[in-house]
């Protein structure tokens, strides 16, 4: 597991199901996600980005590093972070306030 602000990536070991991949789209960036409070992105250096359908309850987000390649997350306020061959899955932080739950801004 690694975490830069509100993003915790956890490498998956088994590849994600075919059934649970149709409800994920494959996007052109690899910004996964964008500061609401500088602008500033979350971005890989290199790899396969996948969002959830606009129809998904998921909020999660998946992205694949190819073989023998390593990718780089960075961020102008936090520590690069690299990840090698293989599929993770992305999970945007929650806070809890009275109102319900909410997401983190970075």
């Amino acid at each position: 597991m690694k975490r830069q602000g509100e993003l915790l990536i956890i490498k998956v070991t088994e590849s994600p199901t075919e059934k649970l991949m149709r409800s994920f789209k494959q996007v052109k960036h690899r910004v996964l996600a964008e500061g609401e409070a500088t602008g500033h992105m979350h971005e890989l250096s290199k790899g396969t980005l996948y969002k959830p359908e606009r129809w998904s309850r998921s909020t999660d987000q998946y992205f694949e590093v190819p073989e023998n390649s390593v990718s780089v997350l960075s961020h102008p306020e936090h520590k690069e972070l690299t990840f090698d061959t293989g599929m993770y899955r992305v999970i945007t932080q929650r806070e809890y306030e009275e109102a319900g739950a909410r997401r983190v801004r970075d």
